[in-house]
């Protein structure tokens, strides 16, 4: 089949289907201008991620400075990410009431930019827009934080306990959030179709949840660039931009 061909397949899968489960990744984002820490030219290239385990941020005030070097260069593209063709595309699914959940290993608020209800999101990986005290729990508004580093803070504490102040997003080393996961296995349970858009599937245990679906009993749709260790599992694979192949599919629900 040719690209047109897929697309037209994937647009009659979408709405042959009731209950949908979207699974987001770094190539979402990429085509709002937020880089993926994995690619040439990503956030990797230049800096060492073994710098950033969690036990060497929680551990040492150097590696908390260099944590919060990184990640504070890091905010300032995604704060001002706009959601692209693609996070529309899923608000149209979640509009037709054929949505169930939208797991994502992103932690730039996207898919809340594009106007998908809150509830419907998972995000595993956590998110860039919140910081919490890992001693005391106070969370605090992502900004009012990078307000004390360009004043020139250079590690935060809490103003509560003087606890560290971290992110809300999972480091290396740092254990998943177990409720969200459990979350994210039930909807791959009870979905009837599960969409990857923009994943490798290669980082775990988040792209074990497209295969739990397979597994259970549902359709897979996959649109990345390049192919995964999934596609021969899937219904439907498209090695396209997942912004101009999810706008086209969801056309005749829109």
């Amino acid at each position: 089949m040719n690209v047109e061909e897929l697309i037209l397949k994937g647009a009659q899968m979408i709405k042959e289907s009731q209950k949908i489960l979207v699974f987001s990744g770094a190539g979402l984002s990429t085509e709002s201008g937020i880089p993926d820490f994995r690619s040439p030219g990503g956030i990797w290239d230049k800096y060492d991620p073994s710098e950033f385990y969690f036990q060497r941020i929680i551990s040492d005030e150097k590696a908390r400075e260099a944590y919060w070097k990184m990640s504070s260069e890091y905010w300032g593209v995604m704060r001002d990410a706009r959601p692209n063709k693609a996070h529309l595309a899923i608000k149209t699914i979640e509009d037709a009431g054929k949505l169930l959940a939208i797991v994502t290993q992103n932690i730039d608020h996207l898919h809340h930019k594009a106007g998908n209800s809150p509830e419907k999101i998972i995000e595993i990986h956590g998110t860039a827009f919140s910081v919490s005290c890992l001693n005391c729990g106070k969370r605090y508004d992502r900004e009012e934080i990078e307000k004390r580093i360009r004043d020139g803070v250079k590690v935060p504490y809490c103003d509560v306990c003087s606890g560290i102040l971290k992110p809300d997003t999972i480091s290396f080393g740092q254990a998943m959030p177990q409720d969200k996961m459990e979350l994210a296995f039930k909807y791959a349970s009870e979905c009837d179709l599960c969409i990857v858009l923009g994943s490798s599937l290669v980082v775990y245990p988040a792209a074990s949840i497209p295969s739990h679906a397979v597994q259970c009993g549902s359709r897979l749709i996959i649109i990345n660039r390049t192919s995964t260790p999934l596609d021969p599992d899937a219904d439907l694979v498209i090695h396209e931009s997942v912004s101009k192949a999810l706008d086209r599919m969801v056309e005749p629900i829109g």
